[in-house]
């Protein structure tokens, strides 16, 4: 469970309108991740992956940090290339 609400960047906002995705997937994907892994680049990342069975099991990968004000998002995407560890 996230501690706080989950906030999206305007980033994330305007991708997720643009790729139709849902706000409900996007936090599925952070309380229920299918599989997560670190960041590369900046560790207080966390990216976290979900099948979405609406969209075909397609899968979402959400990129976010935890603050003091709960849960920030950076950004989503159906992830084309994503594979299950």
């Amino acid at each position: 469970m996230t501690k706080g609400p989950v906030r999206l960047s305007r980033h994330a906002e305007v991708a997720a309108r643009e790729r139709e995705i849902e706000r409900d997937w996007i936090e599925r994907g952070i309380v229920a991740p299918d599989w997560e892994a670190a960041d590369d680049g900046d560790p207080s990342l966390r990216r976290v992956y979900v099948a979405v069975p609406e969209r075909g099991g397609r899968i979402l990968r959400v990129v976010y940090r935890e603050d003091e004000l709960g849960v920030f998002v950076v950004t989503v995407f159906l992830d084309r290339g994503a594979r299950r560890p």
